[in-house]
């Protein structure tokens, strides 16, 4: 455990991380279909989706929550690779 845990550490952290990334989008992209968390919960996609028939005159109501999806993948993919820098023991010269 000693040898094992400290090397492995780092995969596991990416993989968590990049899987939560996953998960927001997957979770985004079905309630875009209308497949995911239904009415009266807010979530991203749906707002994406509901907004599809005023895209024109408000064009904000689909950029936004777009772009605060990918921020928040993108962060989570970046505070893994942060976390994977500091604690990967090959790293640390």
């Amino acid at each position: 455990m000693v040898h094992m845990l400290p090397n492995s550490l780092s995969s596991v952290i990416v993989s968590f991380s990049i899987g939560v990334g996953m998960k927001i989008m997957n979770s985004a992209g079905l309630s875009f279909l209308g497949l995911g968390i239904q009415e009266p919960v807010p979530e991203w996609g749906a707002m994406i989706s509901l907004a599809k028939e005023t895209w024109r005159l408000a064009p904000h109501t689909i950029i936004i929550p777009g772009i605060f999806v990918a921020l928040v993948v993108l962060a989570f993919n970046f505070v893994g690779d942060g976390l994977r820098d500091s604690l990967d023991p090959r790293l640390r010269k």
